[in-house]
């Protein structure tokens, strides 16, 4: 009969224990590059006319545009809907905002650690485009970014003229939530 020290049968589990957190970690990223993969032939099928056009069945959001900043080489597929299950795959225009390229202020947010980690570096004058299904592309030009309390962010989506709003958590690299929120806005220029 064979026995096993009760060390070696911890130093096992511990790494059982460790196997399975890394095949959880590598299993994430594996369904995060697929969802971009579903979202980008979403995104395909909305500008091809689709209507609804769901990047899976289940999901409760769709694609409603893409958002570009040439300057730094990012772009982004913007989803329908800002509520948690959406964010989790891209930014997300707030239902309460303006559409882009309305009067108002279009509300797009995303997280500070994925979509959104390149806002950290856009600067003032840079261009934001945004395409839409059907819809000729619009010019943003950012005229500046501010740090505000997400309870009071001072943004009034249904005033003024057309402007965007890029929303993430503050600041860049905390690995806690806050309650401080980064805006870049930007305001509409003229259609390419």
């Amino acid at each position: 009969m064979v026995t096993v020290k009760p060390t070696r049968l911890f130093a096992l589990g511990l790494l059982a224990a460790g196997l399975c957190v890394f095949a959880q970690g590598a299993w994430m990223g594996v369904k995060a590059d697929i969802a971009q993969v579903l979202l980008a032939q979403s995104w395909t099928r909305a500008i091809d006319g689709e209507s609804a056009s769901t990047p899976w069945p289940w999901a409760d959001f769709r694609p409603v545009a893409r958002l570009s900043v040439p300057s730094l080489g990012e772009h982004a597929i913007v989803l329908s809907d800002g509520g948690g299950e959406s964010l989790a795959f891209g930014p997300a225009l707030l239902d309460a905002s303006a559409r882009p390229g309305a009067p108002g202020v279009s509300v797009i947010a995303a997280h500070r650690d994925t979509h959104f980690a390149f806002l950290e570096r856009v600067a003032t004058g840079d261009l934001i485009v945004i395409e839409q299904p059907g819809a000729a592309p619009l010019r943003f030009r950012v005229t500046g970014m501010e740090i505000v309390d997400a309870a009071r962010s001072g943004i009034e989506p249904a005033l003024g003229p057309s402007r965007l709003a890029l929303v993430t958590c503050w600041p860049f690299g905390s690995l806690t939530p806050g309650p401080d929120r980064y805006i870049v806005w930007a305001d509409a220029e003229t259609a390419i």
